[in-house]
């Protein structure tokens, strides 16, 4: 599948962006799709799935700000970030079946 992401830029702490994702397969047939992201000298992170089920996962460090969800009818996945802080700063990547991933997107958190 092709993934194809965009909604990255430059915001002050405690801003909000929303990342958004489109496939090129319907994506109600992907067990899991997701977001991940990768800070400079850092490794690539897992930020959050959602599952075919609809059952999300979060990591720790998102949870209560960041929300997963995905529209079917269009094929797009959405990453909306609240009270953005700036260890949130990477390249964000979206992710299909917790193996493909499409070009990322850079978030920049200024303090």
């Amino acid at each position: 599948v092709q993934l194809q992401a965009s909604g990255g830029g430059l915001v002050q702490a405690g801003g909000s962006l929303r990342l958004s994702c489109r496939a090129s397969e319907n994506i109600s047939s992907i067990a899991a799709m997701g977001w991940y992201r990768q800070a400079p000298g850092k490794q690539r992170e897992v930020v959050a799935i959602i599952f075919r089920s609809d059952n999300t996962h979060y990591t720790d460090s998102v949870k209560g700000r960041f929300t997963i969800s995905g529209d079917n009818a269009k094929n797009m996945v959405y990453l909306q970030m609240n009270s953005l802080k700036p260890e949130d700063t990477a390249v964000y990547y979206c992710n299909a079946r917790l193996t493909d991933f499409g070009q990322g997107t850079l978030v920049t958190v200024s303090s």
